[in-house]
């Protein structure tokens, strides 16, 4: 889960977002055209505006530094303390601190009615109760549940609204808490998509369109909406990078790469003045080194893993080497992606943990349970393809024990992320154990292994971006299968992992091996063809031997 940094001081954030807004006013031509009207101060109406368009591209921190400078621009502007409360809520990545959007509202008015009666106005009214409603008491999926019913009567009597709108529609996207369900997205889309052609530069509705849209089914019907996000909001580095959420999603890898090669160069553009060094770890480097991997670019993804890496070991937090548990995230499933997607079995960073000669391994601590289990698949999987059975069975008793302390700490903490994050870890164990079986001559044993893997995998949400699943088990199967001379399976097994994740380079160049194996050379040489386009000639070398 994000956590929720210490804020500076009012006036120093106000000082800040009135430097870059001379006279108040708003950069729209940056972060997109938005429009709530308000009875706030004049003069607190351009870092007002600046605080919405951050907040509908989920700049959360920035946006509520806006929020701020308009409170201190106007200690009364009751839509001010609204905006940066809504900053603490994010929806789609399931995720609330509650406790710290009552302290904003808090500093409104101790009680809703004080606050209310700080709303000159009907309408800000009805936003200020349907955000109470948000944070109000009770738990979390309830709260959610009763704002989305906020939001859709404020929406009724505004249907004109795009503000409405996009607040109404991203609510529902916060009632999926067990993952996408296309019901509920459909939903949203259709509000969003009716808005829209009104309001074609509002950054909200374009950003929740490529949400609605965020999976290999529906993604190109977010097409439109990811070309143009990008040109709306060019100074919202979450925006640049959103769009490539559709381009994974066909498989458009040199879009995937453009998008986040902006979206980098935007986040640490905005770090320099502030004396930070470039970031090199994150979301978005994480999906720029999948690109990079999917066009074959090894060099290019090995240098954004080097430099996180040392990053994670430069970074603060409190684990048994100094390592901040976010960047260690982010470093080990970059790590898992290059080893992985670039069959880069013999590479130095696949032992231990990455090293050189003047910095000290950096150390997984126990309590990452999550990180844990990737190292240890990422460890075991290579360990299989070298045809070493001793470091494969070691991974794997690893893998157990991790996914023993990743369900303790989802039964004492639980979250909307905690029950898909400890099936990944029953489906990458089975995966091993059935690699396992292949090296020891069980090759039936370890078919059932991986369709085991594959049907726990399919009856998971879709999930968006990079594969949720390390070395999706479709992919696995369908290797296994080829090794067996069972090609029209193996060709089955390719075209459901491809419907998954579409475009994928692994699945593309199995399904042409299955096809050849069949007997269907027309389509293995089409796909031959579409390949080399992707990415220059591949080396696929068989499964290693078993070694003793």
């Amino acid at each position: 889960m994000r956590r929720f940094p210490v804020r500076a001081t009012i006036a120093a954030l106000s000082v800040a977002f009135l430097s870059s807004s001379p006279g108040g006013a708003s950069r729209a031509a940056e972060l997109g055209a938005v429009s709530f009207p308000n009875s706030g101060a004049e003069e607190a109406q351009g870092v007002f505006l600046d605080g919405l368009a951050l907040l509908h591209s989920f700049e959360y921190e920035e946006a509520a530094e806006a929020f701020r400078a308009a409170q201190w621009l106007d200690p009364g502007f009751a839509m001010a303390y609204w905006g940066e409360a809504l900053t603490y809520n994010h929806p789609v990545w399931l995720e609330q601190n509650a406790e710290a959007a009552r302290a904003v509202l808090a500093r409104l008015g101790a009680t809703p009615p004080e606050r209310l009666a700080k709303a000159p106005t009907e309408r800000e009214q009805e936003w200020l109760r349907a955000v109470e409603t948000l944070f109000g008491a009770g738990e979390k999926h309830e709260r959610d549940r009763l704002y989305e019913e906020s939001m859709a009567g404020l929406l009724r009597n505004h249907p004109a609204d795009p503000e409405a709108a996009a607040f109404a529609a991203l609510a529902i996207l916060g009632t999926a808490h067990q993952g996408r369900d296309f019901a509920t997205y459909m939903k949203a889309a259709a509000i969003v998509e009716e808005a829209y052609r009104s309001h074609p530069r509002h950054p909200g509705l374009l950003h929740y369109q490529i949400h609605c849209y965020d999976d290999p089914i529906h993604a190109p019907l977010g097409l439109r909406a990811a070309r143009a996000y990008a040109e709306v909001a060019p100074g919202a580095p979450h925006a640049q990078h959103m769009t490539s959420h559709i381009f994974v999603g066909l498989g458009m890898w040199d879009d995937v790469v453009t998008a986040n090669e902006i979206a980098t160069g935007a986040v640490n553009r905005k770090r320099a003045p502030l004396g930070h060094g470039t970031r090199r770890c994150g979301h978005y480097n994480f999906w720029l080194l999948y690109g990079y991997a999917q066009q074959g670019r090894g060099e290019k993804a090995r240098e954004i893993l080097e430099a996180c890496r040392l990053e994670a070991q430069d970074s603060p937090g409190t684990a048994a080497l100094d390592v901040d548990r976010s960047n260690l995230h982010s470093f080990l499933g970059m790590r898992a992606r290059y080893l992985i997607d670039l069959e880069a079995w013999d590479d130095a960073a696949r032992s231990g943990i990455a090293r050189n000669d003047t910095a000290p391994e950096i150390v997984i601590p126990r309590e990452s349970a999550p990180e844990r289990v990737t190292f240890d698949f990422t460890e075991g999987l290579v360990a299989a393809r070298r045809g070493d059975r001793d470091t494969l069975a070691a991974a794997r008793a690893r893998l157990s024990v991790d996914r023993r302390d990743l369900a303790a700490h989802v039964e004492s903490q639980p979250d909307d992320d905690g029950p898909a994050t400890l099936e990944r870890a029953a489906i990458l164990e089975l995966e091993l154990e059935g690699l396992a079986a292949r090296l020891a001559g069980n090759p039936a044993t370890a078919i059932a292994k991986l369709e085991e893997a594959v049907r726990k995998e399919e009856a998971l949400p879709l999930m968006f971006g990079p594969p949720f699943i390390d070395k999706p088990s479709h992919e696995l199967l369908g290797e296994l299968l080829l090794e067996q001379g069972r090609g029209r399976d193996a060709m089955a097994a390719y075209e459901k992992a491809l419907a998954r994740t579409p475009g994928r380079v692994a699945a593309l160049s199995g399904l042409a091996r299955a096809c050849e194996q069949a007997g269907d050379s027309k389509r293995a040489a089409e796909l031959k063809e579409r390949l080399l386009a992707l990415r220059p000639p591949r080396r696929d070398p068989p499964l290693a031997p078993a070694t003793r």
